[in-house]
Order: structure tokens, then C-alpha cells, then sequence
């Protein structure tokens, strides 16, 4: 058994049954800080490791992904649909086996971060690593909140077009609901909720596959203009900004976090994880994907239901269209709480008595006051910036590219150092520098989609 770090839980090397030696348990606990004993309890199964996987991968921007279809035109959007898709699938398995790895050498890691310090060294962790990891998960907090208020406002102007409440208002409304959720004190906790996630996502993604065929096949919808549009330079940047949105539609972020949640012995259970949410994933992404390019075209907008409205007026019954937002706004719930987790642990960890109990008035009011506080400012935010998506497109770009399909390769090189003769060194080489390339110069388009669009920023924006 390797020494214990406050980051890390020891597990027996021979240990191949869940039940624990009681010393060695009671060791455990008195070395955990209040973040990993609290927030990443490791009760989990591998089923309910699927369900954690779907909520945080397969989210309501997948919706975009017909739109950036039009900057790819069909045979190219098919092909990064289906590596982003493979990629992605590739490197959470080798993250996976890097912490089934550690943990049976003594140290499990529950944190992306404590896998930076292990195998990086501590300012990786500390100064690169944990940053990204953090303004990732909070900026998908704070898009979560914009995007549910979006969703609210378009069931209200269906049933009542010449309404005056502002987008602020319904994103204030949203952030409500997520004050009450970000109370759920584990991420074990919300095995049932992503249960529903699962099944929403499922719902809301048939439900913008069949509305796109339905427009698609009448007179309702455009004529289908598959070419697609703007100068060289503009193409250029489109074509790299669309492969942005389908690597940070794939994106994670909190792997090591989700793995936490497994009770022990961990091996094998999150490749059968990763299998239930990919599952969900080929059927979600490429039905709205395909559907929406098909019935749409170059005219697809960045979240498909959009296109079910024409100057106001639905192309489908309105409660088709109710019903889809109700089914996105509810999922939007679960996906943000999933991403307030490593927030949630960095406030037990900062401000819990891992010595007192975990619903002890000593560590009930700090949590109460910090995810309170977390959730509002995220609101404000959200209500203040409506324009966030491009904003969350530069953070998608420096943070969930190289979180998800950099790192993971780069970790399993230097911890199993396979033979630099052999394929897998190499293809993991290969995806490494192809994707930290794609980031350098996705930021940049990110940067300049920005610039355009600065001249139409207003605080507080009814957009």
C-alpha cells in the first residue's frame, strides 16, 4: 500500500472484494479532505456511472450541431461527427484505465487535478489543470442557466407573442430552480436525477429528429441549399469554429470526478459506462445531426429548435413545440448540476469540517451559503451576458479540447510508456498535437467570431 495523499484514497493492492478492511477504512476516512468525503462518495455502480457520463456529454448542445454542419457541408460533417465521436470515446477509456491503474497501485485520484499532480507534477495541477477545469465547468454552469431562460421564453411567446417580459427575467426563473438543485449534497446523490436526464435527452432529441422530418418533408420548410455560404475567409474560420462546437459538443471535463463516484474495486466498470452513454450518444447526435442538416441546410440556426419558428410562427403544433422546451429546460437542470460538482467540492473542501459530520449545522451552513452564492453569481452572469455562448466558445476551445482529448492521451503515455515503436504511442502522439493545434487556432476563431459580434453586445439584452 503506497503512502496516502490528502487527495487520493489508498486501496489495497490484493483487495479484489468491495468490502474494506475496517482499519483500513477508518484510515481512509481520516485522510480524506470534506471535498472527496462529501461530495465524491464512491458508492456508485457502473450503471449509474452511464447515467452520470449521458447527462454531461449528451446535453442540449447537441442541438447546435446542425448548424455546424453548414459550415462543413455533408461529407465533412459526417466524418468529424463520427471522429469527434470515436476520439473521444478512445481517450476516456485511456483516462479510465490511467486511474484504474493508480488506484491499484494505492493512490485512486478522484480529481482531474490530483491526476496533474501525480503524473505532471503539482503547478500542472494547480496553475493549468485545475483552472481550466474549473472555468470549463462553470462556464457550462452559467450556458446552462442562459440556455434554460432561452428555452422559458420561447414557450412564453408561443402562448403569447406580444408578451413583455425580457430574457433576464425567465434566466432569473431558471437560476431559481438551480438554487434549489445545487443543494443535492453528493454526486452520488444524483444517480436518479440523471436516470431522468437520460430518458430527456433521449426525449427531447427524438423529438427535434421528428419535427425536422416533419418540416422537411412538406412545403413548410426552406428550400434545401446544402452549399455552403461566405468568402474563403470566412469558410475558413466556419470550418474551424464548427469543429469546435462538435469536439466541445463531445466534451466532458470531469472524467477522474465521474469515476470517483465507483465503488471498489473500479476496474472494467467505467468502460461499461462509457458504453450505456455512447450508446445514447451515436442515437442522440447523429439522428438531430443528419435531420436537421437534411431538413434545414445552410439555414440551420445554432440551436435547432430555432428553426421551428418562421417570423414567429411554429412550422410545427405549438405543444410540439412546448413539450420539446419542457423536455430541454428539464435536462438543462440536471446537466448544470452535474458541472456544479467540482465547484461543489473545491467550497467542501475549502470551507468543510471533515471531522464533523456531513449534515452537522458546521458544515451544512457553509455549504448552504457557498452553492447559494455559486448558483446566483452564475445567473447574474447569465442574465447580464446573453451573448455568453461566445464567450463559452473560447473557454470550450482552451478548455474542453485539451481536457478531453489531450491530456488523456498525453497521461497514458507517460504512465504505461508504451513502446515508441508501437501504434498506440504513436496515434496517441498524433491525436495530441491534431487536437492541441485545433484549440490554438479554434480560440482564435472564437476570438474573431467575438470581435464581430462586440458592436451588438448590451447588457441585460432581450435577445
Amino acid at each position: 500500500m503506497g503512502t496516502l495523499r490528502p487527495s487520493s484514497i489508498a486501496v489495497d493492492e490484493g483487495e479484489q472484494k468491495t468490502k474494506v478492511p475496517q482499519e483500513a477504512h477508518h484510515h481512509e476516512k481520516d485522510q480524506l479532505d470534506a471535498g472527496a468525503l462529501f461530495v465524491l462518495k464512491s458508492k456508485g455502480s457502473w450503471v449509474h456511472c452511464g447515467y452520470h457520463l449521458t447527462t454531461s456529454i449528451v446535453a442540449p448542445p447537441l442541438l447546435s450541431l446542425p448548424y455546424a454542419f453548414t459550415f462543413l457541408g455533408w461529407g465533412a460533417g459526417i466524418v468529424c461527427l463520427v471522429i469527434g465521436a470515436l476520439v473521444s470515446f478512445y481517450s476516456y477509456n485511456l483516462l479510465s484505465l490511467v486511474l484504474e491503474h493508480h488506484a491499484h497501485l494505492g493512490h485512486r485520484h478522484l480529481r482531474f487535478r490530483d491526476m496533474a499532480n501525480d503524473i505532471l507534477g503539482p503547478k500542472w495541477g494547480r496553475y493549468y489543470v485545475g483552472p481550466i477545469q474549473f472555468m470549463v465547468c462553470y462556464g457550462a454552469v452559467v450556458a446552462c442557466t442562459l440556455l434554460g431562460g432561452q428555452c422559458m421564453k420561447a414557450i412564453y411567446l408561443i402562448s403569447d407573442p406580444n408578451g413583455s417580459l425580457k430574457l433576464y427575467e425567465f434566466v432569473i426563473i431558471f437560476g431559481c430552480l438551480m438554487l434549489v438543485l445545487a443543494q443535492i449534497p453528493s454526486f452520488h446523490s444524483l444517480r436518479h436525477i440523471n436516470l431522468i436526464s437520460l430518458v430527456l435527452c433521449l426525449a427531447y432529441s427524438s423529438c427535434a429528429t421528428a419535427g425536422s422530418i416533419y418540416i422537411g418533408t412538406s412545403s413548410k420548410g426552406p428550400e434545401k441549399d446544402y452549399s455552403i455560404k461566405g468568402d474563403t475567409e470566412n469558410r475558413v474560420f466556419g470550418l474551424f469554429n464548427a469543429i469546435a462546437i462538435i469536439a466541445t459538443t463531445f466534451g466532458n471535463g470531469i472524467i477522474p470526478e465521474i469515476q470517483a463516484t465507483i465503488a471498489a474495486p473500479v476496474k472494467g466498470k467505467m468502460f461499461k459506462g462509457l458504453s450505456v452513454c455512447y450508446a445514447v450518444v451515436t442515437v442522440t447526435f447523429f439522428s438531430v445531426a443528419i435531420s436537421g442538416y437534411w431538413a434545414f441546410g445552410n439555414q440551420a440556426e445554432g440551436l435547432i429548435l430555432s428553426n421551428f419558428l418562421d417570423d414567429g410562427k411554429p412550422l410545427v403544433p405549438q405543444g410540439f413545440i412546448f413539450v420539446t422546451n419542457i423536455f430541454t429546460i428539464l435536462q438543462l437542470s440536471a446537466v448544470g448540476v452535474v458541472y456544479l460538482q467540482p465547484t461543489n467540492e473545491v467550497f467542501e473542501q475549502t470551507f468543510a469540517d471533515p471531522t464533523s459530520k456531513e449534515f452537522s449545522l458546521r458544515n451544512v451552513i457553509p455549504r448552504l451559503i457557498s452553492r447559494s452564492l455559486s448558483v446566483v453569481i452564475a445567473t447574474v452572469i447569465a442574465a447580464m451576458l446573453p451573448f455568453f455562448g461566445d464567450i463559452n466558445s473560447v473557454i470550450g476551445a482552451f478548455g474542453f479540447l485539451p481536457l478531453d482529448f489531450v491530456l488523456p492521451v498525453v497521461f497514458f503515455n507517460l504512465t504505461f510508456k508504451p513502446s515508441k515503436r508501437s501504434p498506440i504511442f504513436w496515434l496517441n502522439v498524433t491525436i495530441a498535437v491534431v487536437f492541441s493545434t485545433l484549440g490554438v487556432i479554434a480560440a482564435i476563431a472564437a476570438v474573431r467570431q467575438i470581435s464581430l459580434d462586440a458592436k451588438t453586445y448590451r447588457l441585460f439584452a432581450n435577445v
